[in-house]
């Protein structure tokens, strides 16, 4: 069995297509894989890292803010797009693949369009509850749109054929347990907040968190996780300057990236962060309620409808940036816990979301169609 993996420009894009290909190569060693991402992207670096064969094909994505500036990089990504095109039929012809999956960014465009005009089976899947142009536009011919929430169907052509699969989830975090991960990390029985900004840091968040911090280094009610992010390394600066003594409060821990996250998600009651698709549902698979900051700047403002999703269903509360700061985000907390089993009833919601065997789901899809 041969396939050709096409998908980049975001880690969310990436790690679900190697979470499938590593799956498939478990399942069947001797499957050929190939990865074709954007030249330049950080799948250059992922994927050979993760031991797959990968091909580059230059392209650039559309600028959707009109400026002069912007005019000219659009032209530019018309004329990429053609030779984009050109290179992906060649890569096709060369590999010959039973199989091709798209898991979205605009790299998978061409890939994925012209191994449908080439008769190749295609399958996408879509991470986020409100799909990307990309998908949307591929979803009308591709032999499966593959969906990680019920929501994304919604806005796909009636014509796309959907199934619910989930997103791939690490089996480490699928594993972790609570009670053994709160005794590894030093937590006694009181309530535990994780929160994070992801690996660059988020500002906004950073600021509001410290005020949290600095209310629970006051009252001793909560344990607290902070990740600050590469660019929050101010922020133990900023502790200090509200009087937190991070020396004489264990029950605070913050550091610059929390890389033990299964074990810290595992030990959590209530999660503080963004709305990325994969945090999202492996939140849902260890059954984690959550107050979701969805950024801003991301396309088609995708992350607050995959707060939305979660929402709707008990599973969160959310907090748009225009309305954080410290005090509103303190409000939020205190909302959870203000009834006692405030956390553990988003939390139930949340895992009543989970799918938890989504890598098995698109491999049968897979088989199907390659037997």
């Amino acid at each position: 069995m041969k396939i050709l993996f096409a998908g980049g420009g975001t880690a969310g894009h990436i790690n679900p297509a190697l979470a499938i290909a590593g799956y498939v190569r478990e399942q069947q060693p001797d499957t050929e894989i190939l990865y074709v991402g954007a030249k330049g992207g950080m799948e250059e670096r992922l994927v050979p890292a993760a031991n797959f064969a990968f091909q580059s094909i230059v392209i650039s994505g559309f600028q959707r803010k009109l400026t002069l500036r912007n005019i000219g990089r659009n032209l530019k990504t018309v004329c990429r797009l053609m030779g984009a095109s050109s290179a992906a039929k060649h890569i096709l012809q060369d590999f010959k693949p039973d199989l091709c999956v798209g898991t979205g960014g605009y790299v998978s465009g061409p890939v994925i369009r012209e191994a449908m005009r080439m008769g190749i089976p295609a399958i996408i899947h879509e991470q986020n509850a409100f799909p990307g142009v990309t998908n949307k536009m591929l979803s009308k011919q591709a032999r499966y749109t593959m969906l990680a929430v019920e929501d994304a169907k919604k806005h796909l052509d009636p014509s796309s054929n959907c199934v619910l699969t989930g997103n791939p989830v690490r089996g480490e975090v699928i594993r972790a347990n609570r009670e053994k991960s709160r005794k590894a990390l030093g937590l006694d029985a009181r309530p535990v907040i994780l929160s994070f900004g992801g690996s660059l840091g988020a500002r906004t968040i950073n600021e509001a968190v410290a005020d949290l911090i600095a209310q629970s280094a006051k009252s001793g009610k909560y344990q607290h996780i902070h990740g600050y992010g590469q660019y929050g390394k101010w922020m133990p600066d900023l502790l200090k300057e509200k009087g937190v003594d991070l020396g004489k409060t264990p029950q605070i821990q913050i550091r610059e990236y929390i890389h033990n996250m299964p074990e810290c998600l595992a030990a959590a009651d209530l999660v503080i962060c963004r709305a990325g698709a994969i945090t999202l549902s492996e939140l849902q698979v260890q059954g984690k309620g959550a107050v979701l900051i969805p950024s801003p700047n991301v396309a088609e403002n995708h992350q607050f409808h995959n707060a939305m999703a979660m929402v709707r269903r008990g599973a969160a509360l959310i907090l748009e940036e225009k309305d954080l700061s410290g005090d509103t985000l303190c409000k939020k907390v205190a909302e959870v816990f203000a009834k006692p089993e405030g956390a553990a009833q988003l939390g139930a919601c949340a895992k009543a979301m989970a799918i938890d065997d989504a890598n098995q789901r698109i491999y049968q899809i897979i088989r199907e169609i390659v037997p």
